[in-house]
């Protein structure tokens, strides 16, 4: 039940003939077996690169001798101080007395009218 069945493989293979047509199938093909042969090539070639492009390494050259440990100075750490910041002190504001203020007179000025529009709409 894991597996596909023989006509799983022939519905798939239908639907590739329905959406690529079957002409174009065996050039596809071909062009999948030439990717991969240049694949194929590439990644030996690059085998091929690493065994003769290897340098030896550090640990390769200096295996027999012994790396001199690091002497570390005791340098002092310097204090850190933050300066100290000045307390806000809080706004007092005069307290004066609640007015009614009286209305703003607003100038009529000429109604818009939409051109768009019929007279008397």
């Amino acid at each position: 039940m894991g597996g596909l069945a023989w006509w799983h493989w022939l519905i798939i293979i239908a639907a590739f003939i329905l959406l690529f047509g079957a002409r174009k199938l065996p050039e596809a093909a071909r062009g999948v077996g030439r990717s991969l042969r240049i694949l194929k090539s590439e990644v030996n070639a690059m085998h091929e690169d690493e065994g003769k492009d290897k340098k030896p390494s550090e640990t390769d050259s200096t295996a027999t001798h012994s790396t001199p440990t690091p002497q570390i100075a005791a340098v002092p750490i310097p204090q850190q101080v933050t300066p100290v910041q000045p307390v806000p002190q809080p706004v007092q504001v005069p307290a004066q007395p609640m007015t009614h203020a009286q209305p703003v007179p607003v100038p009529q000025t000429e109604q818009y009218t939409d051109p768009t529009r019929p007279a008397g709409s």
